[in-house]
């Protein structure tokens, strides 16, 4: 009997070119069995890229793309028990619930008894029993969402990709549905990877997180791994809202101060005079003017403001760039 351990998902400096244009560069990443992984970053930087080649949609420039040791790199999209579930849901509008996850079992020939095991199943995985009837335009976008991912999971896929799945939906329901869908992809056989653009989804969601910017894989570990020590410039200032202060303090080096870490008193080190304040309900965040330029402090609403504010911080949450390459300097480094 094999007891050798799945190896979950690699990546091997995987590449994917257009025409001139390299639109991914040398990745490389592993995702474990049950890991939830977040690709993170902004439009263009090559997530999606991604999510398509190790789909098999696209072919790899360079590279391979392995699962549990076994090379899918020259396969098509059949041949990698793959799941994918994208931002528009793709479901069929003439079709009952039902009928939308029997179909592709029909296609695949799966037994009639079979067919209808698995799909009461998933039904009640996720909920949808009393739904079972209804047709998309019936459902809400939460309930479209869930009926798209119980299609995929019917595939029994070995990877399950999910491309923005969330983005058509409003902020509070996106809030309402991120633990349920952590709940029911995270932790099982198979390696989850989740391209976003929202940062506090990638948290939300994710074991880790692999940030990509221009192509190139910028850093990837823990929420809190690339919050409090980010690799680079671009890492510090993407991850954190409200975003980090810049402040070019010397010729050679750029200071970043995540606005939490700044505290307001009579006898800082730095003059700073009130710009605006924005009203967060547990929090404020004040706007400041100061001899380096605008910086955000984020403070507890009662806090005092003194009349001739002044702002200081620990040195340990000092975060040092140079300011040409943006990479992160070895002083202050946490």
């Amino acid at each position: 009997m094999n007891l050798t351990p799945a190896a979950g998902l690699e990546l091997r400096q995987l590449c994917r070119d257009l025409g001139e244009r390299r639109l991914l560069d040398r990745l490389d990443l592993k995702v474990a069995p049950g890991e939830c992984l977040a690709l993170l970053g902004p439009s263009g930087c090559g997530k999606s890229t991604t999510l398509r080649l190790v789909a098999g949609l696209d072919p790899a420039s360079a590279g391979k793309v392995l699962l549990d040791g076994e090379d899918l790199t020259d396969r098509g999209p059949g041949e990698r028990q793959v799941a994918m579930v994208f931002q528009s849901y793709a479901l069929y509008p003439h079709l009952s619930v039902e009928g939308n996850l029997a179909l592709g079992l029909k296609v695949r020939g799966v037994p009639v008894r079979e067919r209808q095991r698995r799909i009461e199943a998933i039904l009640d995985l996720l909920q949808l029993q009393e739904l079972r009837l209804r047709r998309p335009a019936q459902l809400s976008g939460g309930q479209r969402q869930r009926v798209a991912l119980a299609r995929a999971l019917l595939r029994q896929p070995r990877i399950v990709l999910l491309d923005e799945p969330m983005s058509n939906l409003d902020a509070q329901l996106r809030e309402e549905l991120r633990p349920e869908l952590r709940r029911l992809l995270c932790g099982r056989e198979q390696p989850v990877i989740y391209v976003t653009h929202d940062q506090q989804e990638a948290v939300g969601m994710a074991d880790r997180i692999a940030l990509l910017e221009g192509g190139r894989l910028q850093q990837v570990g823990s929420p809190r791994e690339l919050y409090a020590d980010p690799a680079n410039r671009f890492v510090a200032s993407f991850l954190g809202r409200p975003a980090i202060n810049l402040l070019a303090m010397e010729p050679h080096r750029q200071l970043g101060l995540r606005p939490e870490h700044l505290r307001l008193g009579d006898d800082g080190a730095v003059a700073a005079r009130l710009q605006r304040r924005e009203w967060w309900g547990h929090q404020q965040l004040l706007w400041l003017d100061t001899p380096w330029g605008t910086v955000r402090v984020l403070t507890a609403p009662e806090t005092p403001l003194p009349t001739e504010p002044r702002l200081s911080w620990q040195r340990q949450h000092e975060l040092w760039f140079d300011p040409r390459s943006g990479e992160r300097l070895a002083h202050g480094r946490i």
